[in-house]
């Protein structure tokens, strides 16, 4: 049985590498806290990728497994990539996403449809002892829209609108939005290079 280490103490991610990882044979999932990690690790790096790079490597340094992290933000073209990697630093750690949702869209007062086009960015790392580190990436493109809507998701959920669904992704399910999710598309692609690789 191989353990594969994700770095998060996020359940909904684990939730989902999980779902993602199930039909895999002989791969046991388990989260930082499960592998007893605990490590204070700094997310410097200048791009999504390099920050879930840093983070998988450190947690694969001290553990010796596969570790797999992530990075994720959204990006906004209007605002030049804000919030981007500092997306759940924007106003502070502790400002409720009802604040920043709304001061986003308080910064788009007056932007038209076309101009307010935005992005989920995920970029997932793969950190292998003796075989270095594969890194990919996940993007779900849409808009902002103009006001918060729907219950489902968590973070800028709300204000991210798709047109194709004439929604919010907070406003979709649960498991289609993980289906068209940047996280989602980033961590089946992990999946597909881990295994193409043989290493699961």
């Amino acid at each position: 049985m191989k353990t594969v280490i994700f770095a998060t103490g996020n359940q909904n991610k684990l939730k989902e590498i999980r779902e993602i990882m199930a039909d895999i044979p002989d791969v046991r999932i388990v989260s930082m806290k499960e592998a007893g990690i605990e490590a204070d690790i700094v997310e410097n790096g200048n791009t999504f990728e390099e920050n879930a790079r840093i983070k998988a490597e450190a947690v694969s340094g001290i553990s010796g497994e596969i570790v797999l992290a992530d990075d994720s933000g959204l990006v906004i073209d209007a605002l030049n990539g804000e919030p981007g990697i500092f997306s759940a630093r924007y106003m502070g750690e502790d400002t409720s996403y009802h604040i920043k949702n709304n001061e986003l869209i308080r910064r788009l007062d007056g932007v038209p449809d076309e101009d307010r086009t935005a992005r989920f960015v995920c970029a997932v790392a793969a950190a292998v002892p003796g075989k270095g580190t594969y890194v990919v990436r996940g993007v779900m493109e849409g808009r902002i829209g103009y006001e918060e809507k729907g219950v489902n998701g968590f973070g800028y959920d709300p204000i991210f609108f798709l047109p194709s669904y004439g929604k919010t992704s907070a406003e979709i399910p649960p498991e289609e939005k993980n289906r068209i999710s940047h996280r989602g598309k980033a961590l089946r692609a992990v999946r597909e290079v881990l295994v193409e690789e043989g290493i699961l």
